[in-house]
């Protein structure tokens, strides 16, 4: 009969570094929304629904947001795409779900109730997930995977390039180590 183990039985050099990871769930930052969608894969390849609008040409899923212009990007291995904000425009990003993207968020807002909170995850991975980004949570993204990752976004304002609405920050403003795969 197998018998449960203490830390004691365990070697003093590996002992002293036991550490139990934190599962619990993370905080988010107020108005971004991550939102599971429904993914169904079969014996010929798979399938998922990213949006339906309404009658309005809103997002039924987000009723507030009415979309202007959607784009495609592939972001290559290695790179960092971040940090930007938009004072007036709203995001909904759709990552391929057999893609992978580090998703790297804070709220750069001062008068919310998060302010300056982070956010860090993956998305894709064989999960299919939109992730409504609020005005003023700025955001980014990195792939430091082997592959290409490819993303499709929507939003509620069109690009002018004669006036964007686009403000960049630092890559590392939350530190060089926050875009590296965490070890351990």
């Amino acid at each position: 009969m197998l018998q449960p183990l203490s830390k004691d039985a365990i070697g003093e050099e590996y002992s002293r570094d036991l550490c139990v990871q934190d599962y619990s769930k993370k905080p988010t930052i107020e108005g971004v929304q991550l939102i599971n969608l429904s993914h169904f894969v079969d014996d010929g390849g798979s399938l998922a629904e990213i949006v339906r609008f309404d009658d309005g040409g809103n997002l039924q899923l987000i009723p507030e947001f009415k979309v202007k212009q959607i784009t495609f990007s592939q972001v290559l291995p290695g790179t960092i795409k971040a940090f930007h904000l938009h004072y007036n425009q709203e995001d909904v990003w759709f990552i391929l779900p057999y893609d992978r993207m580090l998703i790297g968020l804070f709220d750069a807002r001062k008068g919310s109730p998060t302010y300056q909170s982070t956010m860090r995850f993956v998305m894709g991975a064989g999960r299919a997930q939109i992730l409504y980004l609020p005005r003023g949570v700025a955001h980014g993204m990195a792939n430091p995977w082997s592959h290409p990752g490819n993303m499709i976004y929507l939003v509620n304002q069109c690009f002018d390039a004669n006036q964007p609405d686009e403000q960049r920050l630092p890559w590392d403003t939350l530190g060089a180590d926050f875009w590296e795969i965490r070890k351990g």
